[in-house]
Parts: structure tokens; C-alpha cells; sequence
């Protein structure tokens, strides 16, 4: 049970996001839901990027077309909006007074452009030795590929998740595929707050920031987990193999008569229960499938017999089949399913945010779960510029 007792878990700590996009935002917006007082500096007349990715929008019509869109309502929740041009002496004067006050600094611009500005991380750190600089690009502050830009799909596919993504070539629909989600820009936001919050820990000790450089290809590079290590320990490429594992099987996704089934059995004993579950306990003492190293030699074989067993019951029959057998299971869901699902309504992962004019917007809420500190999720994304007078006001 969680329950709200006053300040968030990071309150007192200031934050400037001068990123743009995702994977910066993302990870000011996780500090800000967990209490840090956030603040965006963003250009004049466009702000952020994606506050032109749009439509859509999060009402219709927009209130304000700059202040609506989607997806920067994604990375932008609770934060503060402050407008300097960084290109002039006014706003580099304004970023370096809001650094003087703040801990950490996050920022994604390619390498070497905040120098021009004399916001780099060795100028500012000279005026606050206290201070986080934490850079995220798409390859790094250093190596050949350094000055690129860098996108999550790029990314995707340099760093070998397309290529183990989709069906095999010789499948229907075969080919790299990239993920439905920016995975290389949310791993990399959240490896960044993972950074951030250990450097603070160490600043503790030694009563000094450090810069810490996030890139997206070696976020995604070490997201390459069992099948990265796989291929430096045997020398084989892993094919794609659509929906499968390649640990464990049955892994797959199966077609029932109203739908499509994912599911997972993990060890012999739960493959004896499904077996059982479906009415087909000879297939678990056959020696093409009793074990699992034997049921993936053979899994094409047995896959067709599963699908045969499927095809003709309800989406609902199975899951109460495999539920009652301790069996992993579930629908493939649509969006629309995933926000109408019990467990989902009942944790709470959708939340109403009030605006300023009155307007309700659904969003989707904080995943993290604190008894006396929970994450606040009720505070929207700001308008361009909306505390530029506030912010300055509050400066020493």
C-alpha cells in the first residue's frame, strides 16, 4: 500500500533538462515525479521538438498547438518550462545563473555544440564543482562515430536489435523489424537516472559532481543481455525467430479461434502440466518433447501440434485452462484491451491530470510503487515558457 506523506523521495533536488525529444526528457520526467523540482530550458517560439510531433493531440482540438502534443506530454510531466537562447550572451547568462543554484544538469545536444556556448561540462563544473552533467548522445563523447546524430530506430538497428527482431527470412513477413516502442531511448533514460542518482550518492562523500556520458548505442549494445553474451561465447549469429525464445520452449505466440495466445513454459514440470491442461499428456512422455533441450531440437514439430490443440477453443477457455494448470499466459492485447484490463485498472496505471484551463488528460502513470514517498503523477507537462518569470524570480 502506498500513501502520499508530503515531499516527494527527491525533493530539495533541482534539476535543468536542456534535452529534447525522449530519452532526456524521460529521465527528468522520472526525477520529477519522484519530487525534484525539474526545470526545462527550451528555445524561444518552438521549445522542445516533439511539442510539433503532433497530431495527435491530448484534446481536440488543442488548447494551445505547441503545449499538446502527445508525445511530448509522454517525457514532460511536472517539470518546470524556463525559454533562453543559448545562441546568446542572455541566455547563456541565465543558464549559468540556474546552474549555480541546481544539482544536476541533463542535456543531449551533439557533441561539442555546448562548448561553443561556454555551457560545457568542464566551464560549468569550474563555477559549481557540486554539479551532475549528465550528456546523452547516440554514440557517446567519444569513438569515429561520436559527432553522428543518433535516433532510437537508428540505434536499433546499428546495435543488432533489428536483427534478432521479426520473423525469419523464409517466414510470411519475414525480415529485421524494428520494436513497437523506442526501447533504445527508454533503456538509455533510465540507465541515466541510475547514473544521476549514484553520482549524487558519491558527491555525498566526496562534495563533487562528475559527468557522466549516456549513449544510446552502448544502452542498447548491453540491452543485447543472453543473446550478446551468446555470440561472444559461441561465435554464432542468432537468427530471428518471430515470437519464440530461444531458451525455452514452448515460447511462442499461438492463434485460438478469437485471437492470439502468448505463452511460456519454463521448466518440464510446468511442460507436464500444460501437456495435462490441454488433454494431451502422451505428448510429455514422447522423447521428442520430454525435455527442454529435446523440445527445442523439435520445436517446429511441436508447435504444429500445439497450434492444432488451439485453433479451434476461445482466448478464454485457454486461459483458464493454462490459469487452473500454473501455466504462463495471456491474450496479445490490443491498446485498447491493455487499458481495459482488470490488473491494469487496478494498479492505477492510468491517472487524470487537471490543466490549468479545467481540461481532464488521461495519462499513463509512474510504474514505481513507494509505501511513504510514491512518485507524484498528477502534475502536467508545462506551456512553452510557462515559469520563465518564476524561475528567474527565485534566482539569487
Amino acid at each position: 500500500m502506498t500513501t502520499q506523506a508530503g515531499p516527494g523521495a527527491l525533493d530539495g533536488l533541482r534539476v535543468l533538462d536542456m534535452s529534447r525529444v525522449m530519452a532526456g526528457p524521460l529521465a527528468g520526467q522520472v526525477l520529477a515525479d519522484l519530487g525534484a523540482d525539474v526545470i526545462k530550458v527550451e528555445r524561444p517560439g518552438r521549445g522542445d521538438d516533439t511539442r510539433e510531433w503532433a497530431p495527435p493531440f491530448v484534446t481536440d482540438p488543442p488548447a494551445t498547438p505547441l503545449d499538446d502534443s502527445v508525445y511530448f506530454w509522454t517525457c514532460n510531466r511536472g517539470k518546470r518550462s524556463v525559454v533562453a537562447d543559448i545562441a546568446s550572451l542572455e541566455g547563456q547568462a541565465l543558464v549559468a545563473r540556474l546552474v549555480a543554484t541546481s544539482d544536476v544538469l541533463i542535456e543531449n545536444y551533439k557533441v561539442g555544440t555546448l562548448a561553443k556556448y561556454g555551457l560545457d561540462y568542464p566551464t560549468l563544473s569550474a563555477a559549481n564543482p557540486r554539479l551532475v552533467y549528465c550528456s546523452i548522445t547516440g554514440f557517446g563523447q567519444t569513438g569515429p562515430y561520436a559527432p553522428r546524430p543518433g535516433y532510437d530506430t537508428i540505434v536499433q538497428g546499428m546495435g543488432g536489435l533489428m536483427s534478432v527482431t521479426g520473423n525469419p527470412d523464409d517466414a510470411p513477413g519475414g525480415g529485421p523489424r524494428k520494436a513497437g516502442i523506442a526501447v533504445a531511448d527508454q533503456m538509455t533514460a533510465l540507465y541515466a537516472d541510475v547514473a544521476i542518482l549514484a553520482a549524487l550518492r558519491e558527491r555525498e562523500r566526496s562534495g563533487l559532481g562528475q559527468h557522466i556520458d549516456m549513449s544510446l548505442l552502448d544502452v542498447q549494445v548491453a540491452g543485447l543481455t543472453n543473446l550478446g553474451l551468446g555470440y561472444l561465447a559461441t561465435g554464432r549469429v542468432p537468427p530471428r525467430a518471430g515470437n519464440r525464445l530461444a531458451t525455452v520452449y514452448p515460447s511462442d505466440s499461438f492463434r485460438c479461434a478469437d485471437g492470439d495466445l502468448m505463452i511460456i513454459v519454463g521448466n518440464d514440470g510446468q511442460f507436464r502440466s500444460f501437456c495435462a491442461a490441454l488433454g494431451m499428456s502422451d505428448l510429455a512422455a514422447d522423447a521428442r518433447f520430454a525435455r527442454n533441450a529435446d523440445r527445442l531440437q523439435h520445436a517446429d514439430a511441436l508447435a504444429l501440434l500445439i497450434g492444432q490443440a488451439l485453433r479451434d477453443r476461445t482466448l478464454a477457455e485457454c486461459q483458464a485452462l493454462f490459469d487452473a494448470a500454473g501455466v504462463p499466459a495471456s491474450p496479445i492485447n490490443t491498446l485498447a484491451q491493455v487499458f481495459a484490463d482488470p490488473q491494469v485498472i487496478a494498479r492505477g496505471l492510468v491517472r487524470e491530470v487537471v490543466r490549468s484551463d479545467g481540461q481532464v488528460v488521461r495519462v499513463i502513470a509512474n510504474p514505481i510503487r513507494m509505501s511513504r514517498t510514491p512518485p507524484s503523477n498528477d502534475r502536467p507537462p508545462p506551456r512553452l515558457g510557462e515559469h520563465t518569470g518564476e524561475v528567474a524570480a527565485e534566482l539569487p
